[in-house]
C-alpha cells in the first residue's frame, strides 16, 4: 500500500537551527532516500518551493484570475513529500520516524494512506 509522508515546514523553526543542524537534516534525507531505495519501498519524492513563489488560480464566471499566494493563516506550509510503497501503516510510521524532520521540535511528518492514484 502506498503512503504519503508529508513534510510540513515551519521556516521559523528551520531558521533557529545552526548551520550544522541544517546540514544534518539534508544528510538525513539523503540517507533516508538511499535506505528506502535499497529496501524497494521508495516510490518518489518532491520538494516544493516556499509559498512566496507560488500562485493561486481561480476561475469565476468563466474568467481565470491568477494571484500571489497562497496566503494561509499558518506558519507551516507543505514543503514536500515522500511517496512510499510499504506492507503496512506501521512500516510507514517506522519510515516517517527516520526522516530528520520528525526529530525536530516544532516539525513532524504526517503519514497519510493513498486512497487512489493514477499513473503511479
Amino acid at each position: 500500500m502506498k503512503y504519503l509522508l508529508i513534510l510540513n515546514i515551519n521556516p521559523d523553526v528551520l531558521a533557529a537551527l545552526t548551520e550544522a543542524e541544517q546540514q544534518a537534516i539534508f544528510a538525513g534525507h539523503e540517507k533516508f532516500m538511499a535506505a528506502t531505495k535499497e529496501s524497494g519501498e521508495f516510490h518518489s519524492t518532491v520538494a516544493l518551493a516556499e509559498p512566496a513563489k507560488s500562485a493561486v488560480v481561480k476561475v469565476r464566471n468563466g474568467v481565470p484570475a491568477v494571484t500571489d499566494g497562497p496566503f494561509v493563516e499558518s506558519k507551516e506550509f507543505l514543503g514536500g513529500y515522500y511517496l512510499v510503497d510499504v506492507a503496512s501503516a506501521e512500516r510507514a510510521y517506522e519510515l516517517a520516524a527516520l526522516i530528520p524532520d520528525a526529530g525536530i521540535e516544532g516539525l513532524g511528518v504526517e503519514v497519510r494512506a493513498v486512497e487512489f492514484s493514477e499513473g503511479l
